[in-house]
């Protein structure tokens, strides 16, 4: 059954990645679901009844952070249509991460996986982007931890910031000798957005991670509408550095163990239905979806 991949702004549906995704043309496009002030809630009903009706299953992906508006309107229309096809996941990531997670989803949907270990995949995923971004200032930055010295340094003119929001938080300045966050154990494929006037440099980015990171390329998108309130500030260059290779994020959601829910009855992985958040009933250890039950990578 085919499953759509939904986000909740356009700036979120971000184009095919190169070298090892899958041919232009054919990574499936995502769905935007605006935002309440955008559309009105018969029209939302309408289009997302018909989206099902076409594609039978409906993932949506969004920031735990959106505002509680449009998380309303999620949940609203999910349950006016009564529909158990349709899954809300919230994510602890900065918006950008959230579209390439997304991305990463609509490569795997032209593949054999069931709509439940789809929306599973999502959780599993997430373990392995590592999102942050590069900012002139942390004054107003609630998601990281952030000392008083750092504050006090964000009123210095010419202070940069470099910031990893997950998966474990981490504040540096750009410059100032301190130690880099650890890189990732595989290879990755760098996504920056800048904000306003060109955003805060991308030196750090693009060439002290990048070159600790083991990065096969970079791509330049739009910055999400969603960024400059999760980081506090406008002037900024977010990042998410993913894996870009289909057949590795095949291979990671393939050799997780499979269950049925005993709620809906569709197909997962992990320790909660992505359908109906029903948790797996057992008595041993559930597999879980984190990093120290990360399978091996292998790079093509």
């Amino acid at each position: 059954m085919p499953t759509a991949i939904a986000v909740t702004s356009r700036e979120l549906v971000l184009p095919p990645t190169f070298g090892h995704a899958l041919p232009d043309g054919q990574t499936p496009s995502g769905v935007v679901l605006p935002h309440p002030d955008a559309q009105s809630l018969d029209t939302a009903l309408a289009e997302t009844a018909a989206l099902l009706d076409q594609q039978g299953y409906l993932v949506v992906l969004y920031p735990a952070a959106s505002p509680a508006p449009l998380v309303r309107r999620l949940h609203t229309v999910r349950s006016l249509l009564e529909s158990d096809r349709i899954a809300l996941l919230a994510l602890d990531l900065p918006p950008l991460a959230v579209g390439v997670l997304a991305r990463q989803l609509r490569q795997l949907s032209v593949a054999d996986f069931s709509p439940g270990v789809l929306g599973c995949a999502a959780r599993l995923l997430a373990h392995y982007i590592h999102a942050g971004a590069q900012l002139g200032s942390v004054a107003r930055l609630d998601r990281v931890p952030v000392g008083l010295g750092s504050h006090v340094r964000s009123w210095v003119p010419g202070t940069r910031f470099g910031v990893i929001a997950h998966p474990t938080p981490r504040l540096v300045t750009v410059g100032g000798g301190a130690d880099e966050p650890p890189a990732p154990g595989y290879a990755t494929q760098l996504t920056l957005a800048r904000g306003q006037h060109g955003g805060h440099g991308a030196d750090w980015i693009t060439g002290t991670l990048a070159s600790g990171w083991r990065v096969t390329g970079v791509q330049e998108v739009e910055l999400p509408g969603e960024s400059p309130r999760w980081w506090g500030t406008g002037r900024l260059t977010e990042f998410a550095a993913a894996i870009p290779d289909l057949s590795v994020l095949y291979q990671l959601v393939a050799s997780v163990r499979r269950e049925e829910c005993h709620w809906c009855g569709l197909e997962l992985i992990g320790d909660r239905c992505a359908f109906c958040s029903c948790p797996v009933p057992r008595s041993d250890p559930a597999p879980a979806l984190a990093p120290a039950a990360r399978p091996a990578l292998t790079s093509h």
